[in-house]
């Protein structure tokens, strides 16, 4: 089968299109003849292999799995004997294991239904940014004010209409090019960080992907606010942005104020919960761009630099 494959860490021009077996399923796996693939910063640091501290699990010389991938939205080709769940046929959401490639593996705890109103295309945004967000924003109350750092990204752009769906009045952060995108989804106030500060007061903080100092973050809550920090971007080749999430541990028990950081997995309680959110018309994925399999180190590329807005996408089969 064609695949996506990456036989050393190092930047996108690593990647590059071949020819792989295709995965035989397990007792307890599922097969998905993928039609499209999400990107997100988890692939970036698989493929680049930062921070250091992050080989431990992606591999230490190369890269375990040498299909990268993880959100997909297909078909279930075939299923493992103990698979009950799903059958042949069925349209699926969730994440898998080398979803850059024709087909690709998955548990059947991170698969479901596909919703029916999106394509497969616009499924393959939702996993991994959408369960992220769904965390992060968690219940918020009518009134409530929030501000989404990174509002025009993949997880940005779920947290936003989320908050908005609850009730919120949220502020939403980003670059010029994301602007208008951020206002269509709700926000009813934006800041474009390269010309303003950020001010106001918030009861509730997502920061996706930021380099932000801690003070200048709760600076902005309320004394009771609680601040949500994503992902484990920036600092430096050994532990990254790790430090950073440690700070936010180590103040925790010292402040009245909650401050979480969030690496969530993508489960199928959560992915029905969106498809559920999706089909009723409350939130949708924000698609960017799309490029096909042959296209993905570009793909990833334009993440890296954050010019795209919304979610990027790979499109398969």
């Amino acid at each position: 089968m064609r695949a996506i494959v990456q036989d050393r860490y190092g930047p996108p021009h690593t990647l590059s299109l071949g020819e792989v077996p295709t995965p035989t399923p397990g007792a307890g796996d599922v097969l998905i003849r993928v039609h499209a693939a999400g990107v997100d910063y988890g692939v970036w640091h698989v493929m680049t292999g930062l921070p250091l501290v992050g080989r431990l699990g992606f591999g230490l010389r190369r890269p375990r799995n040498r299909v990268p991938g993880m959100d997909v939205a297909g078909v279930v080709e075939s299923v493992g004997a103990d698979v009950t769940a799903f059958r042949p046929g069925d349209e699926v959401y969730g994440s898998a294991t080398g979803a850059y490639a024709q087909f690709a593996l998955a548990r059947p705890g991170r698969l479901a239904r596909k919703p029916a109103n999106l394509s497969f295309t616009e499924a393959a945004a939702v996993p991994v940014s959408g369960v992220t967000a769904l965390r992060a924003v968690g219940r918020v109350t009518a009134g409530q004010k929030v501000l989404v750092i990174g509002a025009g990204g993949g997880v940005g752009s779920f947290a936003t209409q989320l908050a908005v769906a609850g009730g919120a009045h949220v502020t939403a952060v980003c670059s010029t090019a994301k602007v208008d995108l951020v206002r269509s989804l709700g926000a009813q106030g934006v800041i474009d960080y390269t010309r303003e500060p950020l001010t106001g007061t918030y009861d509730l903080i997502v920061d996706i992907a930021s380099v932000r100092p801690l003070p200048l973050l709760r600076g902005l809550l309320t004394e009771r606010g609680r601040l949500v920090i994503v992902g484990g971007e920036g600092g430096g080749r050994w532990f990254g942005g790790l430090g950073r999430l440690l700070a936010v541990r180590l103040i925790t028990p010292f402040t009245r104020q909650r401050l979480d950081t969030l690496l969530a997995l993508v489960r199928t309680a959560d992915l029905d919960v969106l498809r559920d959110l999706i089909e009723a018309g409350t939130v949708r994925p924000a698609v960017g761009r799309t490029y096909p399999l042959a296209e993905t180190p570009n793909a990833v590329g334009d993440l890296a630099a954050g010019n795209a807005p919304g979610k990027l996408v790979i499109t398969v089969d």
